[in-house]
């Protein structure tokens, strides 16, 4: 779909094992993406998120900051798979299927592509992510303990970045002013980080008791999947 594709995928060879690599490869997407390629603004907003999650975790204590270190890298590898993934025609989720195929339509504003990568990832793979970090370090995932507290932490930082996009990122893929759109407005409007986080833990709780049952967790992944998409679609309808 773009020419440096095959460099993208070659910057995701390599398994990240802290936020730090975390944040190299998402600034070597960002410096090898153009204005033009929708990735290139979800990757932009993931990347401010990182950078305070980075901030966040060498502000707590040992215990918070393993698991917001943790989890920042499990949930990260599952966006750097989709993207491989899509780059190796391999089979994807949905949700995020639709982000990178439409990812060269100028039409898009750069909001829209961001937001859409925000769902797929919060809405879709969170959930996954924490079961996976709660799993290595040996804990269930819990409303009121200590894991639940230091993620909730991040609340309030990520819905005021999500604000902020909202406004930088308000023009075309190439930085066209965008024309009245009540419906994009409506959207962008609805949208609240916090929400979608709280939702996923709740879900990530509901597949934790589904471990070892293969057969229910895909089922359930792929109705999660079903309705990410649906989402994600509605926030990828271009601006006329």
């Amino acid at each position: 779909m773009f020419p440096y594709d095959q460099q993208l995928l070659a910057l995701l060879a390599t398994p990240p094992a802290s936020v730090a690599d975390v944040l190299a490869t998402m600034q070597s997407i960002d410096a090898l993406t153009i204005d033009g390629d929708g990735l290139k603004w979800f990757n932009w907003l993931y990347m401010q998120v990182t950078q305070q999650v980075e901030t966040q975790v060498s502000s707590q204590g040992l215990a918070s900051s393993t698991f917001l270190a943790e989890l920042d890298v499990q949930f990260a590898q599952l966006y750097f798979n989709a993207l491989k993934s899509f780059l190796s025609n391999d089979p994807l989720p949905e949700c995020w299927r639709i982000l990178f195929e439409r990812r060269n339509q100028t039409a898009l504003a750069r909001i829209q592509c961001a937001l859409a990568g925000i769902n797929a990832h919060i809405n879709h793979d969170l959930p996954e992510a924490i079961v996976t970090t709660c799993q290595m370090q040996g804990f269930a995932p819990k409303h009121g303990a200590t894991a639940y507290a230091s993620y909730t932490s991040l609340n309030t930082t990520l819905d005021g970045l999500i604000e902020e996009a909202k406004q930088a990122l308000h023009v075309r893929l190439l930085g066209d002013v965008l024309p009245a759109a009540a419906h994009l407005e409506d959207t962008l409007a609805a949208w609240s980080v916090s929400a979608a986080r709280e939702s996923a833990w709740n879900n990530a709780e509901l597949l934790w008791h589904l471990r070892g049952e293969t057969l229910l967790s895909n089922v359930f992944l792929d109705t999660v999947d079903g309705l990410t998409s649906v989402v994600g679609q509605g926030l990828l309808i271009p601006i006329l």
